[in-house]
């Protein structure tokens, strides 16, 4: 981005997101070829013909018209008010040499956010086929991490919530040990929404409550023999309602009653 803004700053406020980004960029190349022709295949890749117009009109009264030259030392000597800098100036013209790196950096970086959504799409599936539940409650990527940390759901399904809520935090809870200092409060469930929508004082209470129901979940889909993720999201629910108990301080349903539902349901 940084490189491809000396020729064309304005593309980084109009397409603000790095995959999206390399893609325009790679598409345009040298903002002087864009032209009208260019503007349905633009919307293909941004998907707004609002947006594809900005960009056909920021490449026509881009910050490059204004021109530069390189002065003694190396220097570039802005068009208008002569200041000299090391840097080039946004919007100079770009050498093809240029055009060739930029154009081979944005498909590898294209090649990767690809990957990087089917690897999400593989997870996603994969989870809701052998742990609906806990992924329903903390997500499929936490979910992930928790059954690879213990190395197996049932392995996950046999820890007592108290390991569930540290685990992945070993090393700060023997270090903690060994100098008599404070035990972590959460290890891997730290990276779920709960944690962080939490006050500060509550975020012990709220990750010892998570952990619990985690547990819960984990040993549903390890032990039931038809998968259902409907026990996952009235187990969201109820740390939904923890957490407005904490801040409004009113009372959740009680676990029986929400099983219950979950049973019916």
């Amino acid at each position: 981005r940084e490189w491809y803004g000396y020729h064309f700053p304005e593309l980084i406020k109009i397409v603000p997101e790095n995959s999206l980004y390399c893609r325009v960029a790679k598409f345009i190349g040298n903002r002087r070829e864009l032209s009208e022709e260019s503007l349905e295949g633009l919307e293909e890749i941004v998907m707004d013909s609002a947006k594809a117009q900005a960009i056909l009109e920021a490449s026509r009264s881009s910050m490059g018209e204004r021109g530069a030259l390189r002065g003694s030392g190396g220097a570039w000597l802005c068009g208008q008010c002569r200041h000299s800098s090391r840097a080039p100036p946004p919007g100079m013209d770009i050498s093809p040499l240029d055009l060739i790196n930029i154009e081979s950096f944005s498909r590898r970086v294209i090649s990767l956010s690809d990957y990087r959504k089917g690897l999400q799409e593989y997870l996603r599936s994969k989870m809701s086929q052998v742990a609906p539940s806990l992924s329903a409650l903390i997500g499929e990527v936490v979910g992930a991490r928790l059954i690879s940390h213990a190395g197996s759901l049932t392995n996950l399904a046999k820890y007592p919530a108290s390991t569930v809520q540290i685990l992945g935090a070993e090393k700060a809870l023997f270090r903690a040990l060994k100098t008599r200092g404070n035990t972590p409060k959460y290890g891997l469930i730290f990276h779920s929404t709960f944690i962080g929508r939490a006050a500060a004082k509550n975020k012990g209470r709220i990750s010892r409550y998570l952990a619990n129901k985690c547990t819960i979940a984990s040993r549903i889909d390890c032990f039931s023999e038809v998968p259902t993720s409907v026990f996952g999201d009235k187990l969201r629910e109820q740390v939904e309602e923890r957490l407005a108990f904490y801040e409004t301080g009113e009372p959740p349903r009680k676990n029986l009653e929400v099983m219950k539902e979950a049973v019916v349901e």
